[in-house]
Parts: C-alpha cells; structure tokens; sequence
C-alpha cells in the first residue's frame, strides 16, 4: 500500500520550479494555474528570491502548483495509490489528487486562503518555531504559561508552536528539560486563534467552489481520519486555517492502514524527513525534480504488484 502526500508551506526553494518548466507542456499549464490563482507562478517558481517565495501570498499558491504538475508528470500512474495526504496547504493538492478538485478551482481557493492567511498574519506580529524532543504535557504548560498554541503536531518528537514574538523568543531561551526550539521563517502564526479572521473570508471562496467524493482514501489534517465527501472536505480545509494540524495522526491512519511505501510531491523533503521518524522502516521516496519519477514510479509500482 502506497500513499501519496504533498508538502505545505516552508518547501518551497528558490528557483525549483525551472527543471519542471523543461517538461513539454508544462510552461503552457503553470501560467494556466498561475491565472487561476492570481500569482505568476513561472516567475515566483524560477527566478524569485527566497524571501519574496517565503511570503504566504506566494508560497502556498507555488507549492500547490507543484504538486499539481507532479501528479501531471506522473500521470496515470499516481491513480496506483491507495490514498493521498496532504500537510497543511498540502492537502489541497491531495484533493486534487484525491478527485475532490479540479487543478483550476483549487488554485482560486489556495490563491484566496493565502491572501486570506496573509491579511490575518498582517494584523499581529507572530511568528512560529518547531520544538524538537520535548514531553508533549510539559511543552504544553510551558504554551500555556507564555500564551503560545500549538500548531502542528508533526510525530517523531516535532511539534510546531506558534504566538506573539516575544513569547516565542522567551520559550528559545527557557525550553523545557531536553527540548530545542528551532525558529521557523514564517510570516504568522498560522493554524492558530490568530488566524479566525481568515477563515470567513476562506468559507466564502470554498462555498462557492465545485467539489465531487473522493475516488480513493483521503485522509485529514483534522484527526488522521479519511474524508467522506467533497462537502466534507471543503469544511475541514476552511476550519484547518485556524486549528492544528495533526501530521502525527494522518501517519497513524497510514500505519493503521498498512502503510508499505510513501512518494511525496514536490516541493519534497519535509514528509519523507518526518516519515522517516513517525514510520520507522517505510520506504519514502521525494519528488524535488523530474529525475526523481522513475524511482516514485517503482516505488509505485511495487505497490500495486504486492
């Protein structure tokens, strides 16, 4: 059983896109997915630097972007999954993978949830930072302490926290026992209480997209559980803007499932990084250019043979 998952926003890195941009097709469906979403894509994705990428208004559209072409690239063969998962913005890709959106509508939503995200960034200085090591209850009463929330709960001893700047700098400089706090360049404190106003004005952009039932297993952000309709979807990635995201429990539900083998998608790193530590033995294979098909490709293959 192989699952396809797909990377959120801190993947992303200067230039990545332009081996992509080789493939024939490609230029022509990146600026028909950069009009979808209201970002130049093909600029953002050869040329930007690294802070004009790390803005949200465009890395989340970018991201989403690529993956969408990796699927393009892989083509029938990411239908031998047996389910796709997405982190974070991540998961919208897997709904396009998933069958739940079309590439287009789900760039005008990621397009919307990042000018959505990044208004609500704007209005209180904050900032997150990974905690690595740390006992999960004292971790949490040191947030409790300093005002900070959790944001994503990444598995294998990672917990991204999220809050006002201050409050992050004071947890650096007085962790709890074992744990070391890595700050993340990021432009707000997403998946947290910070980010409520972002998520009328999201709902809006998601009640007005089309979405059909998953063709295959789907899993959420939410809890590690699989997604049941189109409609369902769509209220778990609106509610997502501003609640955790549980990475540890959808690699829970993989492992439940029977997990024999992960690809992730470009930008890719990250997930096969945490799978390595949340799924100890699974082979994971990374997507970051057109080179690396072939070995997703076996690994795909594999799968399906079993």
């Amino acid at each position: 059983m192989i699952v396809i998952v797909a990377p959120g926003q801190g993947s992303q890195k200067p230039g990545f896109l332009a081996p992509w941009l080789e493939l024939p097709g490609v230029p022509e469906r990146l600026r028909s997915l950069s009009e979808a979403a209201g970002v130049d894509l093909v600029e953002h994705g050869t040329v930007s630097d690294a802070d004009t990428i790390r803005d949200t208004l465009v890395a989340q559209p970018l991201i989403v972007a690529a993956g969408i072409l990796t699927l393009d690239a892989l083509g029938d063969r990411a239908a031998l999954a047996s389910g796709f998962a997405g982190h974070s913005v991540g998961e919208i890709t897997a709904a396009v993978a998933a069958g739940v959106l079309l590439p287009e509508d789900a760039m005008a939503l990621v397009g919307e949830r990042a000018r959505a995200m990044a208004d609500a960034a704007a209005k209180t200085p904050t900032g997150m930072a990974a905690v690595l090591g740390a006992d999960e209850a004292a971790l949490e009463a040191r947030l409790a302490e300093l005002g900070l929330q959790p944001a994503n709960y990444n598995g294998g001893g990672q917990i991204v926290v999220a809050g006002a700047l201050d409050a992050l700098a004071a947890l650096a400089e007085a962790p709890p026992e074992r744990a070391r706090v890595i700050p993340l360049q990021t432009a707000g404190a997403f998946h947290t209480d910070y980010m409520v106003p972002a998520v009328e004005r999201f709902r809006a952009q998601a009640a007005a997209t089309a979405t059909t039932d998953p063709t295959t297993t789907l899993w959420t952000n939410r809890d590690g559980g699989v997604v049941a309709s189109g409609t369902e979807f769509l209220e778990l990635i609106v509610g997502q803007v501003s609640s955790p995201v549980r990475w540890d429990l959808c690699m829970a539900g993989f492992a439940e499932a029977g997990v024999t083998g992960i690809v992730e998608l470009a930008p890719a790193g990250a997930l096969t990084g945490l799978a390595k530590r949340g799924l100890r033995g699974v082979p994971a294979v990374g997507i970051t250019t057109p080179d690396d098909l072939e070995a997703a490709v076996a690994l795909l293959e594999s799968g399906a043979a079993a």
